[in-house]
């Protein structure tokens, strides 16, 4: 007997991994966290299919890199990067990851911990929701709208509501299983 999934996820071998072994699992590592946070803000427009097949290349190109050396990157770096087919050939969402790595770097030397600033969104537990279809799960709350709002005041880029939301979902801070799912 197979495993019931949340409806969203496909057959595709990718997805039923992403779906089993991370998304909605609490996510503390700081580099992956980061990482997280700008793969979500890469999908703006796009199916999280089309950012999870090109994960692998993110991860060579930037994410490999710690969020300093990110931070660093120069134009002419990520004039080369939107050259790459292996990424989302799209200049402004692979600039906003050197910015992203830029404003954590800022929240950093202000003494701020931005693991824990992000958790605070959440008082630092997951949220369990309620979800009988996934269609039910809501796009933005409160919560991902107080994220956006502060990530945006502190200089992070493509990190509106929704984007906020479904990163809150793939790292564990909201739990969006639904509720037949075997991992609710």
């Amino acid at each position: 007997m197979t495993a019931q999934r949340c409806g969203w996820c496909s057959n595709d071998p990718l997805y039923i991994a992403y779906h089993d072994h991370e998304w909605g699992q609490p996510l503390h590592d700081e580099k992956q966290l980061f990482a997280m946070l700008c793969l979500e803000g890469q999908q703006a427009g796009l199916s999280w299919i089309t950012v999870l097949k090109k994960r692998e290349h993110y991860h060579r190109q930037f994410f490999q890199h710690s969020i300093e050396q990110i931070a660093a990157f120069s134009d002419i770096d990520l004039a080369e990067k939107v050259q790459d087919a292996g990424l989302i050939r799209h200049i402004g969402k692979l600039t906003a990851i050197r910015d992203n790595a830029v404003a954590w770097q800022a929240l950093k030397q202000q003494g701020i911990n931005p693991v824990e600033w992000l958790w605070n969104f959440v008082e630092q537990h997951a949220i369990n929701n309620d979800v009988p279809d996934y269609r039910t799960a809501p796009a933005q709350t409160l919560q991902s709208q107080n994220m956006s709002k502060n990530l945006k005041k502190q200089g992070f880029k493509f990190v509106g509501p929704t984007t906020c939301y479904a990163f809150m979902q793939a790292v564990g801070m909201v739990n969006d299983h639904e509720n037949s799912c075997h991992f609710k």
